[in-house]
């Protein structure tokens, strides 16, 4: 069997919709996918952990990283940068993982123009005032700021055109699910099953019948 390059997934959603608890779940489940690091300028959480959530770093370095082209995508959210390290997707794909960039829209433009095949992904909340009750309870941000996080769900929820699949993110478990079956069905696709089983192709349609 050949080694076909792993698939790369979009998955785009608006703060407090769940993104990051689902794709964390969905790693635990599903072997042979991995979540890209993104680099950010954004200040670090107490909870966060440098390498972990994110690698964070200033301004300076993140435009110096810009301008050598070190990043698979980058943009700027809500006055912070954040960026995709080009080497580690292209190296990690090259060895048949498959890859999961948590990014917002405009990075998925950006990635959906350099690579065609990636599969998108974005995750809605069940409603504008389940989202505005997940924004307080997670108590990450002022008032100020999760009215602007609300704001940009019209403008981000304008994309979804853009992205090959949609889940509602109302049940945990079902949007959970949603996401596996996804990935499984992705990797049964014609394209990977035709490198992967090559011999076995090759072998089906040389038979003879006179050898049995």
């Amino acid at each position: 069997m050949m080694t076909e390059p792993g698939n790369l997934y979009v998955i785009s959603a608006p703060s407090g919709t769940g993104k990051t608890t689902l794709v964390k779940a969905l790693v635990d489940a599903v072997p042979g996918i991995m979540v890209s690091i993104s680099h950010t300028t954004r200040s670090r959480r107490p909870a966060e952990q440098h390498g972990i959530n994110y690698y964070f770093t200033d301004q300076t370095e993140f435009d110096h990283m810009t301008k050598h082209n070190d990043f698979l995508e980058h943009a700027t959210v809500f006055g912070n940068s954040y960026g995709t390290s080009r080497r580690w997707v292209e190296d990690t794909l090259a060895t048949g993982q498959d890859v999961i960039l948590e990014i917002d829209w405009q990075g998925g433009q950006q990635i959906h123009t350099l690579i065609p095949n990636s599969i998108s992904i974005f995750i809605l909340p069940p409603s504008v005032n389940d989202l505005y009750d997940r924004l307080i309870k997670r108590n990450q941000d002022n008032h100020d700021i999760i009215k602007q996080r609300i704001a940009d769900v019209r403008e981000s929820t304008r994309h979804i055109g853009e992205y090959t699949y949609i889940v509602i993110n109302d049940d945990f478990s079902a949007a959970l699910n949603d996401l596996k079956t996804i990935v499984y069905a992705a990797r049964l696709s014609q394209k990977r099953q035709i490198v992967k089983f090559s011999n076995l192709l090759s072998e089906l349609v040389t038979a003879k019948v006179n050898e049995f």
